[in-house]
């Protein structure tokens, strides 16, 4: 089989992610060192932040030593279908809430068989703000072996910046979990 190949133009600026940020590349780097030393695992269940974890996490060489599965239940249908949070708690507390988390998390560590599960979901913008969860509202699930931990966070900006707080959050709380 032959292919041509061809040269394409190089973009006028680097496109960033989240991983290209100093403070989450260490975070995810740490992370890995810990749990890869001791044999531990860690999946994701992301809404807001759209997988933005997974790839910081899998941007570490290695990661797949720890890393097996993460999950982007974006939609509440998704939420429902792939990681089990009940359609009925959907409806009553919304996507953004605390008790929806705790079942993400939970979900997301059944179905990837892992140690240490973090869950994610929020209004990072520029609309689906309210009075009660305005934007930048985050609700964080962090699950382990010595249990699980759930915080509300208000984070402020545009879109990106609500979006790159949540993994920087998600991570140092994460790091803190496994050590």
């Amino acid at each position: 089989c032959q292919f041509a190949s061809k040269q394409l133009p190089a973009a006028s600026k680097p496109r960033y992610t989240f991983a290209m940020n100093p403070v989450i590349s260490q975070l995810s780097a740490e992370i890995g060192k810990i749990l890869g030393a001791h044999g531990g695992t860690v999946t994701f269940a992301e809404s807001c932040t759209g997988g933005g974890v997974a790839h910081a996490i899998t941007a570490v060489p290695g990661s797949s030593a720890w890393f097996g599965a993460g999950f982007v239940t974006y939609a509440n249908s998704a939420k429902h279908k792939i990681l089990g949070v009940s359609p009925e708690l959907l409806s009553s507390e919304g996507a953004v809430s605390e008790p929806v988390v705790v079942q993400m998390a939970e979900g997301a560590a059944a179905a990837a068989g892992a140690d240490f599960a973090v869950a994610i979901s929020g209004i990072a913008g520029p609309g689906g703000g309210s009075a009660e969860k305005p934007i930048g509202t985050v609700w964080f699930c962090w699950s382990g072996p010595q249990g699980s931990l759930s915080q509300k966070h208000c984070f402020s900006g545009d879109r990106h910046d609500i979006r790159e707080q949540a993994i920087t959050i998600c991570l140092k709380q994460l790091l803190h979990q496994v050590t």
